[in-house]
């Protein structure tokens, strides 16, 4: 798939930094991870070309060409995406989030119900003030502090930032037999995000431990939540609590799995969407 790469610029004054693989197939909007920039997940081109499947994905607020949203929640996604989805002429579309973008994905699902055909989240987290859900519990302690940083604002979380190291225990040894094969494609997105300094991934993690802005509840279109057994990151339960309390939701865990290894999964979950959206 060729990707085109443009900017947006928004009534705000904002620019959005746009990538779009064309094609008149089912629109897909991917919302990438943290911290990564917004390419489309190149690994899945050829299951979404069978599919016709038509990516379309922006780096959000403070990644990458994207302009900051200082104090952006969650919610604000859905406005960003039907931005892009009126410039494109897209009227409706389906919407998958990794990891970070998992929350993202949800709040087009809930806000946008007369657009979204379908959602899936892959490793994906629950609300901070998920009721009955222990948090943190599960995850890798490196993992753990950053959020909790988040927790005490931006002052706390900056500093957290400011001394913090890549922690090679967060992820399983799936998920680094998966970075040093077919996701190595993280490699891309990932060192770009950080090019311009933290400010992106510091405002996604104060946005997730912050009230999100919508009731993932309210999502009416079909809903898959994808997650890896031995997710470090954001643990299972996260997925688990969701799916008691999305009435359209479809849980599936992978027990081997951890947070980049269930992406191995995606093509599957890519058929399921087409299946449900198209």
């Amino acid at each position: 798939m060729r990707v085109t790469e443009s900017d947006l610029r928004l009534t705000d004054g904002r620019t959005l930094h746009v990538y779009d693989t064309g094609g008149d197939g089912l629109a897909l909007f991917w919302h990438h991870g943290t911290p990564n920039t917004g390419a489309p997940p190149a690994p899945l081109f050829a299951a979404a070309g069978k599919l016709s499947v038509r990516w379309v994905s922006y780096d959000r607020p403070g990644y990458g060409g994207s302009s900051p949203l200082p104090g952006r929640d969650v919610a604000s996604a859905a406005a960003d995406v039907r931005a892009v989805a009126d410039a494109l002429g897209i009227d409706r579309f389906a919407a998958l989030g990794h990891s970070g973008g998992g929350p993202h994905a949800l709040a087009c699902g809930a806000l946008l119900p007369d657009r979204v055909l379908g959602v899936v989240t892959a490793a994906g987290l629950a609300p901070y003030d998920a009721e009955g859900l222990d948090w943190f519990a599960g995850m890798v302690p490196s993992s753990a502090a950053s959020l909790r940083a988040a927790v005490e604002g931006r002052a706390a979380k900056e500093a957290y930032e400011a001394g913090a190291g890549y922690d090679p225990e967060m992820f399983t040894d799936a998920d680094h037999e998966a970075l040093a094969g077919t996701w190595s494609w993280f490699d891309e997105v990932v060192g770009p995000a950080l090019e311009a300094g933290p400010d992106g991934l510091i405002t996604d993690d104060l946005a997730y431990v912050t009230p999100w802005g919508f009731d993932p509840v309210r999502i009416t279109a079909p809903l898959l939540l994808l997650h890896g057994g031995e997710d470090r990151i954001a643990p299972a339960a996260h997925s688990r609590w969701l799916a008691d309390r999305c009435p359209t939701a479809e849980l599936r865990v992978r027990p081997a799995d951890g947070h980049i290894s269930v992406l191995d999964a995606g093509a599957e979950a890519l058929e399921w969407l087409a299946a449900r959206a198209g």
